[in-house]
């Protein structure tokens, strides 16, 4: 399978213009006070939040690029609907990310029921095109004729469990989107093996603006990416996975998260994931019992001669995702590579 080079452009332009766009946003972000406490450093300093939005309008910009040269140069209207449907759902979930970083998450926010309902909400334009496949294979079941219960229950639900969930590994330099990089990397290659590859420049546009914002966010942080990047990840996971109708290997790729949710719960979605800074650098467990992997990361390292550090931890936990995702290669490989 063959892809054409000018395919390219829309992932670069999401780079670069992410890229550009980043330090404008720091330099206004703190000029109208929107920063926030970069929590796993004693020193408690403050960086410019909401820095998603503009992965966000870099990863816009270069799905538009995508459609114009599939409507001017391929001369095809195939799969345009799929676009801007995956289009729509990202943008308003990160409206609703958006909202809920201005009102502030350290007050509150929105209430879950709001988010969930916004975002269910937003999961309505891939619902409306009947996205994806209905016949699905189930657990027990084996392979099942869903018909409208598909787009009806199956999508919202994905698009709610996905974009709320990615939110919760987060709170660490560059961990998220980290984490999306390599999810949504792991997924073009799924995309373009089975055929999907203008899936895959989805993915990857979204993947070359979420880099640029890494340069930026990686530890020491400039800025934080707010709900309105990882509300906008997790819905894009969800949304190409639908549409590709490779739903099975995505949820598997999502076992950190999966993982992540039981222990979120186990602390009734109130235990926060950071650490506690010391003195020296390194941090230690907030609390006695682990709520979340990054916890669990923490302990494994202070285990070691290395000891635990905001870096350490986030490139523990990508190791981690790393590990899934080639596990997820092998048992899946018969579908991916068919």
């Amino acid at each position: 399978m063959l892809i054409n080079n000018t395919l390219f452009l829309p992932i670069i332009v999401s780079f670069f213009l992410t890229l550009f766009l980043m330090p404008i946003w720091i330099r206004k972000a703190k000029q109208i006070k929107l920063v926030w406490d970069d929590m796993n450093k004693i020193s408690g300093q403050k960086v410019a939040g909401s820095g998603g939005a503009m992965v966000l309008f870099g990863f816009i910009i270069g799905i538009m690029l995508l459609i114009a040269y599939r409507v001017f140069v391929m001369q095809t209207q195939e799969y345009l609907i799929e676009i801007f449907a995956t289009l729509v759902v990202i943008i308003l979930v990160s409206g609703t990310g958006i909202v809920d970083d201005l009102l502030g998450w350290r007050k509150g926010g929105l209430s879950r029921r709001s988010r969930i309902i916004l975002i269910a909400f937003s999961a309505i334009p891939l619902m409306a095109i009947n996205a994806g496949k209905s016949r699905v294979a189930l657990p027990i079941l084996g392979t099942t004729e869903l018909g409208i219960i598909y787009p009806l229950l199956f999508i919202p639900i994905g698009i709610i469990g996905a974009t709320t969930t990615f939110n919760f590994l987060a709170g660490y330099n560059g961990q998220e989107a980290g984490q999306g990089i390599l999810i949504l990397t792991a997924l073009s290659f799924v995309a373009f093996f089975t055929g999907n590859s203008w899936i895959s420049v989805i993915c990857l546009c979204m993947v070359a603006s979420l880099f640029a914002f890494l340069l930026f966010n990686f530890y020491p942080a400039e800025v934080f990416p707010g709900n309105a990047m990882t509300y906008a990840t997790g819905a894009l996971i969800a949304s190409v996975a639908i549409i590709g109708n490779f739903e099975r290997i995505a949820v598997f790729f999502f076992i950190p998260y999966i993982i992540e949710t039981a222990l979120k719960l186990k602390g009734k979605l109130v235990k926060q994931s950071f650490g506690q800074p010391t003195k020296k650098g390194t941090l230690k467990l907030r609390y006695p019992n682990f709520y979340s992997l990054n916890h669990l990361a923490i302990h494994i390292l202070n285990k070691t001669k290395f000891k635990a550090t905001e870096k350490r931890v986030v490139c523990l936990i990508w190791a981690f995702q790393i590990l899934i995702i080639l596990a997820g290669f092998i048992i899946f490989r018969e579908g991916i590579f068919a």
